[in-house]
């Protein structure tokens, strides 16, 4: 990673905090990303298990973690398995780490490596009631590939039948949801980064720029700042283009009289950061356009004003929703007509804002946390994203700041980039 070292303790931290919702005399074991092939003999990019990312902060692949907090032999209470260094391997595809570089990372004492595991984890296992695997339980998961934590899990219930299975997944999502102070710090530096890309974006848009030129000014702005690059894929969508809320075409020109919407984040440290913010390619609001981008401020100020720990998604969803209508009326785009006669199960107001307002964030974009009817507890980070889009009028706004909600109040991590209309046209002559 091209991040400076983080602090040990916050994965320190992390682990104590896992192993105290173990069941006694349980084993955790997790599991590292696959390598995923393109084509020939080629692979994607190495992205690491997020569970052991947070576990550990080894960005390694052919990695394992082991915590058995209950094994009587205390050098093995929590372990790092690592594949062994090869010089010849090395010299094709670069440095594997030691041990004493994997406890500088991850402060665990314990490193072990992968072709030792199978041995030492049979005396584990029999010491042991309650095994726990890993799996991907995010709501949004989509994918069924049959990645390395259920080829895993399969193996290990055909080799011990008779053991007790937990998921740690339970316990990945209750704990992921909560951002220790030493999160906090490493996602403030990636909003900050990503701070730096938006004002320099401000001198750099004018009409006739084209939207992957916008794109390449943002990488290169996170990578000069140790980013290891987009937190996803970065969204530069110009005039009409805006209405697509996963556009990432990045390849139309910007035109004068248009505005422009773009969603994008830095990673850094293994956590992310997620903006958006929509100016006007010529520097200059039209009156239509502010007054719709002031309509969608309000509603982001709103949103921020009831977002408290304790209310849950649907609650906070549901009043966001009651805003928008009457804020819609004003605008003209529904009518007290069309509020009194709406479809409960499709509000009037959706035909302009048709996605959720917030989701979790951390070292997944989409970042585990309660489900949509529970509360949202004291620690969690969520973006705050309304947006307002205009079929009729070719036009889409969104504003998205990053929000962690503490007993003190929420602490915006985005505060100090510019949001409103006028510091937008300031920064932009």
């Amino acid at each position: 990673m091209k991040n400076l070292p983080l602090d040990q303790q916050l994965f320190i931290r992390n682990r104590q905090r896992f192993v105290a919702k173990m069941q006694p005399h349980a084993i955790a074991i997790i599991n590292s990303n696959d390598e995923l092939p393109t084509n020939g003999d080629a692979l994607h990019k190495f992205k690491q298990n997020s569970d052991l990312y947070w576990l550990t902060g080894i960005d390694q692949e052919d990695t394992i973690v082991v915590l058995f907090p209950d094994n009587p032999d205390p050098k093995y209470r929590e372990v790092l398995v690592l594949v062994r260094p090869n010089e010849l391997k090395e010299k094709w595809d670069g440095h594997r780490l030691r041990k004493n570089e994997a406890f500088d990372i991850s402060g665990m004492g314990t490193v072990v490596w992968l072709d030792t595991l199978d041995g030492l984890l049979q005396q584990w296992i029999n010491d042991a009631e309650t095994i726990y695997l890993n799996s991907n339980e995010n709501n949004r998961k989509a994918s069924l590939v049959p990645v390395r934590d259920y080829r895993y899990a399969a193996a290990m219930r055909e080799r011990y039948p008779l053991h007790n299975y937990a998921r740690a997944a339970r316990i990945f999502k209750e704990l992921r949801a909560v951002k220790t102070a030493e999160e906090a710090k490493v996602i403030q530096q990636a909003c900050d980064i990503t701070e730096k890309a938006f004002r320099r974006l401000l001198q750099f848009i004018k009409p006739g720029v084209w939207e992957h030129e916008i794109h390449a000014e943002i990488m290169h702005e996170f990578l000069r700042n140790r980013s290891a690059g987009e937190a996803y894929g970065s969204i530069i969508a110009s005039g009409d283009r805006a209405r697509t809320l996963h556009y990432v075409s990045n390849n139309q020109e910007c035109k004068d009289g248009e505005l422009i919407l773009m969603d994008f984040g830095a990673e850094y440290g293994g956590y992310n950061a997620d903006l958006t913010r929509t100016v006007p390619v010529n520097g200059k609001f039209s009156p239509r356009q502010r007054q719709v981008y002031d309509a969608c401020l309000h509603l982001h100020m709103y949103a921020k004003s009831i977002l408290r720990p304790g209310i849950t998604i649907a609650k906070y969803h549901e009043m966001v929703g009651e805003e928008a209508t009457k804020a819609f009326v004003k605008l003209g785009l529904i009518t007290e007509a069309d509020v009194k006669n709406q479809d409960p199960e499709n509000m009037a107001y959706r035909k302009y804002l048709y996605h959720g307002i917030s989701h979790h964030l951390g070292v997944d974009v989409h970042d585990l946390g309660p489900s949509f009817y529970q509360p949202i507890p004291e620690g969690a980070v969520l973006t705050i994203e309304p947006g307002i889009y205009i079929e009729e009028e070719k036009m889409g706004i969104r504003i998205e700041n990053n929000i962690w909600l503490t007993a003190a109040g929420n602490v915006d991590f985005m505060k100090n980039i510019p949001i409103t209309a006028d510091e937008i046209e300031a920064l932009m002559k």
